[in-house]
């Protein structure tokens, strides 16, 4: 017999009634704030075509590597889940991958995904009882129908979840068509890209040869010369920023940096367009391309953010039969007092450059990441990220980062993630842990309510929007172009 789907009003606030009770104040001055999402992986398609999304397993299952990576975990083959093959979607039927989803949906228990999907279900779909074997059938054909209204569109989502700013991310060899359909299209929804140029700066990347082929094709520029893939980059960025850009991204495997002359980084460049890639010169390039791009946002204002230390794609198998993001991404240390020295040398203490760091690797936020952030007026901090996307990992964060750089040295939330339906649970999670965090602050006279107040909203709105620039005036969406 299915389990009652409650979600409790308090959840996730501290068992200590009264420091629940001032969590509860706080939470309820930001429940309602409209979310900021500046850095996520959403389809742009979604929102310029505004179709409406297939089905259950296509929408919640196939694309979620947090949820197949689990089920993975537990002898579940990804063909079974519909999860796409490099040759293709594999011929499995949707309600036989969403069934045997809701089989081993308990394995979820204790994880944010079972936090996230159960919002999902309870407030975007309104399911009263737990997903499980017996009412999969009810699960699939519920929401399937109710994809099939207007009220499920992307575009009606997207408004009814009150997302102020959604940011996507695509590589510098994307035309951005989706985004400039999006602009003409007339709807008012604030959708806009960040410049990830990840393929067409890691020589280790496979697919770096096709990327570096588009790169050419659409900036026009002979980027197997250094002075071409400079300014390849220049004229890219500058397309990002006129589609909405105010940001870019850098996925690397570290996050080191490098300040060589123009003579040694042209003939490095040089020799890995020749195709002498070793370990070695791929990584110093990596480094010195973050110094690069950091003096490109000198020039043309675009925040850097910075996402080291995933050893991505780490089942080989996998990457061959699946491909990329399949869920075998691994955190490995990081070290950033080192490695960001070169870059910060050069240039930490210009106040028109702001950087923004993340880490997988937790040992790093008291020791280094709060440290660096306290001092540079370029650094500040991004949210716990990924893996640390939870409740315990978001309060490790708040109590390690705060003593040295305080609360304004970091950036707010954001979800960085593919599942669209899950923006506002991710978002409704990150303001009710720091609601408790600021409430136990509260308890222990370490800060009086009206601070929290003013503190909370910051967090949840103000600091994202400032750090990512999104505080200042846009541009309104172009008109609909007319039917010919």
């Amino acid at each position: 017999m299915a389990r009652p789907l409650i979600l409790h009003d308090d959840r996730l606030f501290p068992a200590d009634p009264t420091v629940r009770g001032i969590a509860r104040e706080l939470y309820a001055t930001v429940a309602a704030l409209p979310i900021i999402s500046p850095h996520g992986h959403t389809d742009p398609a979604w929102f310029a075509t505004n179709e409406p999304f297939r089905d259950a397993t296509d929408l919640l299952l196939a694309p979620d590597h947090y949820v197949f990576r689990m089920l993975y975990s537990q002898g579940v083959a990804l063909d079974d889940l519909k999860v796409p093959r490099k040759s293709g979607v594999p011929a499995t039927d949707p309600r036989a991958a969403w069934k045997l989803f809701a089989k081993n949906f308990h394995l979820f228990r204790g994880t944010p995904s079972w936090i996230w999907l159960n919002h999902v279900f309870s407030k975007v779909f309104g399911f009263t009882e737990f997903l499980g074997e017996d009412n999969a059938d009810a699960y699939f054909d519920g929401i399937n129908e109710a994809l099939a209204t207007d009220a499920f569109r992307p575009r009606a989502l997207f408004d009814r979840f009150n997302i102020e700013t959604l940011a996507t991310t695509e590589g510098p060899h994307d035309p951005l068509k989706h985004h400039k359909a999006i602009r003409e299209s007339g709807w008012g929804g604030h959708v806009i890209t960040a410049y990830r140029p990840d393929a067409v700066i890691d020589f280790e990347d496979e697919r770096g040869p096709r990327a570096f082929e588009r790169f050419a094709e659409v900036s026009g520029q002979d980027v197997y010369s250094w002075k071409g893939y400079l300014e390849a980059h220049r004229l890219r960025r500058a397309a990002f920023i006129e589609a909405g850009a105010t940001s870019s991204d850098h996925g690397h495997p570290t996050a080191a940096t490098a300040d060589l002359s123009d003579a040694e980084t042209e003939s490095l460049f040089q020799s890995l367009v020749k195709g002498d890639v070793t370990p070695e010169k791929a990584e110093l390039f990596r480094a010195q391309m973050l110094t690069e791009m950091a003096k490109m946002s000198l020039e043309d204002g675009l925040v850097m953010q910075i996402h080291p230390g995933s050893h991505r794609n780490h089942n080989v198998g996998l990457l061959e039969s699946h491909g990329r993001d399949k869920g075998a991404d691994i955190p490995v240390g990081t070290e950033y007092v080192q490695a960001l020295k070169p870059l910060l040398t050069r240039l930490g203490n210009d106040k028109r450059l702001s950087i923004i760091l993340f880490t997988l690797d937790e040992t790093t936020y008291s020791r280094e990441l709060a440290p660096l952030a306290g001092h540079y007026p370029t650094l500040k901090l991004g949210p716990s990220w990924w893996f640390h996307d939870s409740p315990e990992g978001m309060m490790r964060f708040r109590e390690q980062v705060t003593e040295t750089a305080g609360f304004y040295n970091t950036v707010g939330f954001n979800d960085d993630t593919r599942a669209f339906l899950s923006i506002p649970a991710r978002h409704d999670v990150a303001r009710r842990v720091d609601s408790a965090f600021l409430g136990r602050m509260v308890s222990e006279h370490r800060m009086d309510l009206v601070e929290a107040q003013e503190l909370i909203v910051d967090l949840t709105y103000n600091l994202p929007k400032k750090a990512y620039k999104l505080d200042q005036p846009r541009p309104l969406p172009a008109p609909a172009l007319a039917a010919e």
